[in-house]
């Protein structure tokens, strides 16, 4: 795309070039009749009623006819790209795989510091200390020469069954530049899970750490395709040796380095069509999903974001999100390009402060989970400080928000007297907040900016699109929605009668997210019926989440499609939305909205945070012998409820949104009790089944209440 010279004749009779004759005729007609490019200014013409909320000037979306000439009006693009999808990067655009990416990068940034870890050889925590990216290259080498050692063939698939830390990322490069399939194993799916993508993927080697080497052992015999186990962190005298009849060779990463080290191996660069990975994907119910990415797939999506996020070799990150997901895996991909210093955590989150102080990173990526964690926690101190503190708190507080607000720079007393401390917390030096894979509140965002001063912005994504397809624009103050589309894809809703949304409702047109672009996958492994469920024959991707366009083509998340379901007087609802806002509740740590079509309202089942709970017991003098005692206390659950329905309020839920009952109980939801996916979404069925008790208990108790109220 050359600016206006697509009036051209070669580029003028070109699907680009029909496009942009189908945009012109909703735009005014140049204001001068001597131009002799065939262009068009591209200034709304009243008659485009189409572009509703955003002109390709004016917003940060561009709205395009779906079809020429007869299509409406309702697929928004990226303003910054609008009439040409993103897929290389703007400057290297030679960058065509991973492989390709790694080798600028080494290039570029060989004497740079790369990986980051505190563990030393022998288990200790001490500094961090740093691989270079030439010794990474160096590593990667010896890494895909050793498979190919033994045996393994290209286009192979190679399981990584182990928690972040350098070796993940180098096994991934010697995937890339050999041409093996890299295949995640979560290290929470538990040993049928893996067992069963192990088979499905047909896995020839795995690469793992000593605890996940006796999970693997456990069921050996039952994954026939396995061949190689390399064990990360083993010890060669000690290792340890399988039956005979398996036929599996177990070695130690150390071994393996040594042996490509000695027998290297040139590269055998894939494709940008090539298989890069399969991401299996645990939804909420059956069995995981494989979901094939391409090289082109990640390079495009990472492109794409690129035009709108920079990154420098000055930043440092800090990898602690799981590298099995697509969101941490992307992050990985364009840290990468900008040879940023990436340090990992210790693998225990209950040490991830720590890591941070020790590390100090520039960039933090993150979900809203532990987001809501930090708004809690500070939030709980400061009205616990009370009196004097707490005043200064709200007076820097407001005065920073108002100049934030109004774009100016907020006087840096406010940072000196109260947010310095806070911002301690994450090293103190964190530019650049981000946040993904469910909604974060608008009332946390806000609090992030305001007390960290830095840029905080949400995206959404999902694995079948190579994870992001809309983030904020950095220069963007509103907040409550996830931005425009990624420059590297399409984004159009598509009505949802059934739940009355459609892509005509006022103010905000809203329906469900589909997809189109170079980021959408190849689909799901071995599951052509899962993938045309999914995929329509146009190429748009169904996500089965429902959104609405905010003025100025921001994009903004209602709920799962899936998820909503009707209460008895016919009102639809949206679970996630509501346990998003109660989330900011102090007494919650988990909250789980239940309702259905028999009952007109909501119940809640909460997991506690204990020493809120414990700490309001004691101000109110309550006794109680454990944990599940209180939970179980009447003034306990009113308590909560009571603080809910404040929060509700403020967010301005509406009466049929609101919990009208709540159970207590004292153990979380959990990847092990089966009420959690990996990326600590709740299971619904899972945990209906789970709470049908405490459910049926609650409805019992609201059906009394009611009986009483109206005999009175």
């Amino acid at each position: 795309m050359r600016g206006n010279g697509m009036g051209r004749e070669e580029e003028g009779n070109s699907p680009m070039g029909r496009r942009l004759r189908a945009v012109s005729a909703h735009l005014l007609p140049p204001a001068s009749t001597t131009t002799t490019t065939g262009g068009v200014d591209l200034a709304a013409n009243p008659t485009a009623g189409e572009y509703a909320h955003a002109s390709p000037v004016q917003g940060y979306s561009a709205v395009l006819p779906e079809k020429l000439q007869t299509g409406k009006w309702n697929v928004y693009r990226n303003a910054k790209t609008p009439l040409r999808l993103i897929d290389r990067f703007p400057d290297t655009p030679d960058i065509a795989t991973l492989h390709d990416n790694f080798v600028y990068a080494v290039e570029t940034f060989r004497d740079c510091r790369y990986l980051g870890t505190r563990i030393c050889a022998d288990g200790t925590v001490g500094d961090y200390k740093w691989m270079t990216y030439g010794e990474a290259s160096t590593n990667r080498t010896a890494i895909g020469s050793g498979l190919i050692y033994h045996g393994i063939p290209e286009g192979a698939c190679i399981g990584l069954y182990f928690i972040n830390r350098p070796e993940w990322i180098i096994v991934d490069h010697a995937c890339a530049a050999y041409s093996f399939v890299s295949v995640p194993l979560y290290d929470t799916l538990g040993p049928d899970a893996v067992q069963f993508i192990v088979n499905h993927a047909t896995v020839e080697a795995i690469f793992c750490v000593p605890q996940t080497l006796s999970t693997l052992l456990s069921f050996i015999t039952q994954m026939p395709c396995v061949r190689l186990i390399v064990v990360i962190g083993g010890d060669n005298a000690n290792m340890t040796s399988t039956p005979t009849s398996t036929g599996v060779e177990i070695i130690t990463y150390s071994r393996l380095l040594n042996q490509g080290k000695m027998s290297s191996r040139p590269f055998r660069p894939p494709k940008p069509e090539d298989v890069a990975t399969i991401c299996y994907t645990s939804g909420t119910t059956g069995t995981p999903k494989g979901v094939v990415l391409s090289h082109r797939n990640l390079i495009a999506n990472v492109a794409g974001s690129s035009v709108v996020i920079k990154f420098y070799p000055s930043d440092v990150y800090i990898s602690y999100l799981p590298l099995a997901h697509i969101y941490e895996r992307v992050n990985q991909i364009a840290l990468l390009h900008y040879g940023v210093a990436i340090g990992f955590y210790q693998g225990d989150n209950l040490k991830l402060m720590d890591d941070l102080a020790a590390l100090r990173p520039t960039v933090f990526s993150s979900v809203p989970r532990l987001y809501n964690r930090i708004y809690a926690a500070i939030t709980n101190a400061v009205k616990e400080s009370g009196g004097l503190k707490e005043r200064l708190f709200h007076a820097a507080y407001n005065a920073k928000r108002q100049a934030i607000m109004n774009g100016r720079n907020p006087s840096p007393m406010w940072d000196r007297l109260v947010f310095n401390k806070i911002k301690a917390r994450l090293g103190g030096r964190v530019r650049l907040m981000s946040s993904g894979a469910s909604p974060l509140s608008a009332d946390v965002m806000e609090f992030l900016r305001v007390c960290f001063g830095c840029l905080v912005i949400e995206g959404y994504g999902m694995t079948e699109t190579s994870c992001v397809i809309a983030t904020m624009d950095c220069d963007d103050r509103l907040i409550g929605h996830v931005g425009p589309p990624n420059p590297s894809c399409e984004i159009k809703l598509v009505d949802v009668p059934e739940m009355n949304y459609t892509s005509e409702d006022q103010p905000y047109p809203r329906g469900e997210i589909c997809v189109r672009g170079t980021t959408i996958f190849f689909g799901y492994y071995k599951d052509e019926i899962q993938t045309r469920e999914v995929i329509d024959e146009d190429g748009w991707l169904h996500t089965g989440d429902i959104g609405l366009w905010l003025p100025g083509g921001r994009l903004k998340i209602i709920d799962r499609k899936k998820n909503i379901f009707k209460l008895a007087q016919g009102e639809y609802i949206a679970p996630e939305k509501i346990e998003n806002v109660y989330a900011k509740c102090k007494f919650i740590a988990q909250c789980f909205i239940y309702g259905d079509s028999l009952n007109s309202s909501l119940v809640a089942v909460v997991a506690v945070e204990p020493e809120v709970l414990k700490a309001w017991a004691a101000s109110e003098g309550i006794q109680y012998e454990d944990l599940r005692q209180l939970c179980a206390d009447t003034r306990a659950r009113a308590a909560v409820l009571a603080d809910m329905d404040s929060i509700g309020k403020e967010a301005q839920l509406r009466g049929f949104e609101f919990a009208k009952a709540v159970t207590l109980v004292a153990e979380p939801f959990t990847l092990e009790n089966g009420l959690l996916t990996p990326t600590f979404k709740i299971k619904r069925p899972q945990a209906k089944a789970y709470f049908a008790k405490e459910i049926a208990d609650m409805y019992a108790q609201l059906r009394e209440a009611e009986s009483t109220t109206s005999k009175l």
